[in-house]
Formats: C-alpha cells, structure tokens, sequence
C-alpha cells in the first residue's frame, strides 16, 4: 500500500525479536491468534517494519498463507507458521503488487512456497516495477539484502474471478471483484468457516492507501464481497473484524468522494476542500492522518474524470 508520499510507514527497524502467540482478541503486532479451527491471524508491525497482516490456514498436508510481506515480515511469518504446525507452506497468496504485501515472495520461493495471485498482480508489477523495488530497497535493509533489481512477480496466476483450491477437509476460494486498491485485489474467503481475507481492499482503521487506487468503484467492490455469508473479517491492516468492517470501509470510500464531489460542486478549490471537509462519525474509525492526500486523490479523480491509478500510472 506504499507511495512516495506514504513510505515513512515502509523504513526498516530491527526486525522484532521474537512473535508470541495471543489466544484470544487484542491482539498487538507481532502476535498469532486463532480465529476458528485451522485460521490463524498475524497482526503485522505497520507502525515499526512496514508489515502488512498474515493469514495462515491449515489444509490436510499442507498451508497456505495470504500475503508474502515485505522480506523480514516474511521471514516472521514463516517462523511462526513452523511454531503453529509441521506442515509445509504450500500456496503465498499476494492479495496485490505492494511491497508490504508481495516483496517477501522470494522468500517464500526459495523455501519451496508457490506464490499465487490474480493475473492483475502481476500486470501491476510490470506497470510499477522495477522502479518501486529499486525505491524500497534504498530505504529498507531487508529488500537490499536480497540483492535484486526488482521484485519477484507471483509463480502461478489466475484469471478468472473465481479460483479454488479444495483437499477435502477444507475449501479455499480465491476471488477478484474488480479494482479497489489496486487493480490487482484478490480476496481470500472460506465458506465454511465464513472467513474473508480482505488484503488492503478492505482495511480496519486509517490505514487506506488511495494513491493507485479507483476510489469510485472501491465501494462496488466491497459491496461485492458483503454478498458473501462473512462471520470474520481479516483486513490487510489493522485488527480482525466482522461484518461492520466491510460496511464501513465501503461508506467511508462513499463519504470520501461524496464529500470531495459537494466541494467541486460550491466552486471550492482542493485546499478549501482539504481545510474544510469533515466526515461522520459513522466512518471515523476510517480517518487519520492520510486523510488530506485521500481528499486529494479523490478530488484529481473527480476532476480528472478516471480512477487515480490511472492518473498516477506507472511506467
């Protein structure tokens, strides 16, 4: 979910000594917690390295884990997937192209992971790479120590919008519902357990990154996935949720560009809008200090009239 304007969140520290394990809600970054039978929950260190969150989940002889991660959150997960269970790590699933989310992929690959994505991920890595690599790897120990010129893509891909991977005791579903986030977002749910893996389409907090994002079609897309029978929400960033995550990621997205649209509409220029524009409590969960370069975004995307990842674009 990185941009030259948000990296201060991507600076590498030491990597956090040691990940215990939480039983039960609250978790803290850096801890393991057990959502049902067979799904764990990593709560990435945003704040400190950069990481997003992890997904473990447990098949007959095998694991899957939802996001690579930057390469020491990598590292962090795959010791902990070795502390919850003596199964391989079989699928990394890359929900997007971020360096948060998809720079630990050789990591994973060369332990012998297979590293899965929708077809989008790895056309938006073409589209920003090698650049952001070569960006991060200036800023971040753990990217240079692997000493490439730019980002491992995912091995295998799908693309079509639905994806399954089924052993018997359990189904995983693979899903992509349109442009959100990035171009690329794939959700991650298990019907059974109504658990879904969001990636950063979907975040629990002020953690939302609209720089590559199609701010209008966001709530379409959640809205897509609220279809689905959900009991748990495991967003990319922040802390694991139920349904009224899903719904107050979308009015926030609703409310953002609402909002920027009423100022264009007064003759109001993007610093009045930016000065001026508050959004309700319903979605305050959602507001933070990015607040300003997401009013700015959906203004451009307003003005402009296409999705601001179109405006940014890339190569």
């Amino acid at each position: 979910m990185k941009n030259p304007r948000l990296w201060t969140l991507s600076i590498f520290a030491a990597l956090a000594a040691g990940a215990f394990f939480a039983s039960n809600s609250g978790a803290t970054p850096g801890t393991v917690q057990k959502i049902t039978d067979g799904v764990w929950f990593r709560e990435g260190d945003l704040k400190n390295l950069g990481h997003c969150n992890n997904i473990i989940i447990e098949m007959k002889d095998y694991l899957i884990v939802v996001d690579a991660n930057f390469p020491s959150g990598a590292k962090a997960t795959m010791a902990d997937t070795k502390r919850i269970s003596s199964k391989p790590v079989k699928y990394v699933f890359d929900t997007h192209h971020h360096g948060d989310h998809a720079y630990g992929n050789p990591i994973w690959t060369q332990a012998g992971s297979t590293t899965l994505a929708y077809k989008g991920v790895a056309e938006e890595m073409k589209r920003y790479e090698p650049k952001s690599w070569q960006e991060s790897a200036k800023k971040r120990k753990d990217v240079a120590e692997l000493n490439r010129s730019t980002a491992e893509p995912p091995q295998q891909t799908f693309d079509k919008n639905l994806f399954v991977i089924e052993d018997g005791t359990r189904r995983v579903e693979f899903h992509y519902y349109g442009w959100a986030h990035t171009r690329g977002d794939g959700f991650v749910y298990l019907s059974k357990e109504q658990v879904l893996c969001t990636g950063d389409a979907v975040a629990n907090g002020p953690h939302n990154f609209t720089g590559q994002g199609n701010i209008a079609n966001w709530p379409k897309v959640v809205a897509t996935a609220q279809k689905l029978k959900v009991k748990y929400v495991l967003p990319g960033h922040g802390v694991p949720g139920g349904p009224e995550v899903l719904t107050g990621q979308a009015l926030f997205m609703t409310e953002l560009l609402n909002g920027v649209k009423a100022g264009i509409g007064k003759g109001k220029k993007l610093e009045d809008i930016q000065a001026s524009l508050q959004l309700p409590d319903s979605v305050k969960n959602w507001v933070g200090p990015s607040l300003k370069i997401q009013i700015q975004d959906a203004y451009e995307e307003v003005t402009q009239g296409k999705p601001h990842g179109e405006i940014v674009g890339g190569k």
